[in-house]
Order: structure tokens, then sequence, then C-alpha cells
């Protein structure tokens, strides 16, 4: 005699592959869009460090793109690239790492800048993070690039309050990407070198609580914030994110230390652009000492 199955064990059977099916392709799109770290955000710390080759160039590089929080895929692949480039070309040495433990005091040691490549979150033990800040008050440079701004940072204040100098608020939405009007604010400082007085550029526009100008920071480059709209919306509710003063490049000094940070970088394209590599470029050689206004 055979024996049927219930109609409701049929449905249910249903139903639970259908829930499968729904939170297996919003698992896959969290982690391929980069928000695997926004919903489930690490504190992973590295232990072991990676090897670097003895043969590093000088001046050296080290490019750290860690996202212990939300992990702008392509942006760190185009910047990658684009700081390979600027690197051959004035025959720098180069080394790209996320592993947080490069941060002691041999290995950083035979550095002369630090890139934070969009790292985000929790990167660095309290241990990684006290030889980061010696080593950069006793001399060394730092480049922020776009998500190294944001506030997922926050547990760390020195770095906060030195290299950032204001905190972040929010990101345009709705849409996320707009192309504005960014114009040089310190025509004269290295950073803004060969750079023309204005130019247009696509970006995820970050806003903060205030300019780091009021703090001592030097602003390199602001936003023409009629040139764009600066508002997010979410699902119809507006939230305006004028700043008036907007800055998006600025610099600072830590004891004998050069810190440059760009809100520039969310994407690929985004460093196609020749006035964004130009500013690399130029936030490059300002960090290594290599032109005027080093800190002393």
């Amino acid at each position: 005699m055979t024996i049927k199955t219930p109609r409701w064990k049929k449905v249910l059977k249903i139903l639970l592959t259908l829930v499968v099916i729904v939170l297996t392709g919003a698992a896959t799109l969290l982690w391929f869009s980069g928000g695997w770290n926004i919903v489930f955000p690490s504190s992973q710390h590295d232990s072991k460090a990676p090897s670097i080759p003895k043969n590093l160039a000088s001046a050296a590089l080290l490019v750290f793109s860690k996202t212990n929080s939300f992990r702008h895929i392509d942006g760190i692949a185009g910047g990658n690239l684009a700081i390979k480039q600027i690197a051959k070309k004035n025959g720098w040495g180069l080394f790209s790492t996320e592993n947080g433990a490069v941060f002691n005091e041999n290995d950083l040691s035979r550095f002369d800048t630090v890139i934070f490549l969009n790292a985000s979150g929790d990167m660095l033990s309290d241990q990684q993070q006290q030889v980061f800040q010696r080593w950069l008050e006793a001399g060394g440079g730092w480049v922020g690039i776009h998500a190294a701004g944001d506030d997922s940072h926050a547990s760390w204040q020195w770095y906060g309050q030195n290299l950032i100098g204001a905190t972040f608020t929010a990101h345009i939405l709705g849409p996320q990407f707009q192309s504005a009007k960014v114009v040089i604010d310190s025509p004269q400082h290295p950073v803004a070198a060969a750079l023309p007085n204005s130019w247009l550029h696509t970006e995820e526009w970050y806003s903060w609580d205030r300019s780091p100008r009021s703090n001592g920071f030097t602003v390199v480059a602001v936003l023409d914030e009629d040139s764009y709209t600066p508002v997010q919306n979410i699902m119809g509710k507006k939230r305006d994110l004028r700043m008036g003063d907007h800055p998006v490049v600025w610099t600072n000094c830590i004891g004998r230390g050069r810190t440059v940070y760009s809100t520039l970088g969310h994407t690929a394209e985004a460093f196609e652009q020749p006035e964004h590599l130009q500013l690399l470029e130029n936030a490059l050689h300002w960090s290594l000492g290599l032109t005027d206004g080093s800190c002393d």
C-alpha cells in the first residue's frame, strides 16, 4: 500500500527550500557587494607577519587594505593598480598586504610611507596601533584613501584625532555616485602641484561633522556643493549633508610625520581619472618627504 505524503509536509518542504535559496542569495550578495562585515563586523587581528621581499627598493611604499568592515572591492583593485603604476614610474619599492601583523617595528621600519587603501574596521591590535603611531611620529608618511576615513575606525581615537581630524557623518545616497566639482583650496601646497584649479569627479561623497581645518589640518581641496546634490535619501527620507566648507583632501603633521587624507577612491573608475592620479602621486611624493613642505 502506497503511503501518501501529507500536503502540508510538501508545502513545508517547498517553503524551506525557498528560504534556503533566499538566504544563500542574500549571503552571496553581501559577500560580493563588500557588505558582509557590515552585517558581521570582525575584530580579527593578524599575529603572523607576511614575508616581505629582501630587495625592496627605496623609497618604499606599504599598501594596506585590510577590511574588517565594508570592503570596497573595486576601489581596492583599482587603487592597487594605480599605486603600482605610480611606484614603477618613480622607481619606488612597493609591497601590498591585508595582514595587520606587518605593523611590527622591524617590518614597518623598512617602509617610508603607508597607504591605507580603503582599509576599514577594527584592523589592528592595540600593539600594532602603537607601533604605527611611533613610526609615523618619528618621520613616516601616511596616505589615507576614502574608507580610511569612515566611521568604522571610531574605536581608534588617536587615529581619528590625528589623521582624519573630523567625524564622518554620512555619504550621499539616491543617487549614491554623483559628479561634483573639486576645487583646489591651497594651490601652493605640493599635494596640489600640476592640478587645475577645479575639475569634475564622480564619487560617493562623504560629509563630516566639521571641517578638519578647525583642528589645524591644511585643506588642499574642497567640494563645490552647488555642483551636486549633497543629500542622503533613504526610502524617501532626506538628510541634508551640506557643510558649507566641505573639504575632500587635507594634510597634517604629526611629530615629524606627514599625512594626507583623500575622500576620493570608492570605485576602480575613480583611479582612472588623470586629475585623481596626479593628486595621488603628489600625495605620495609629499608623504615621502620628496617635495617641499615636509614636517619638521
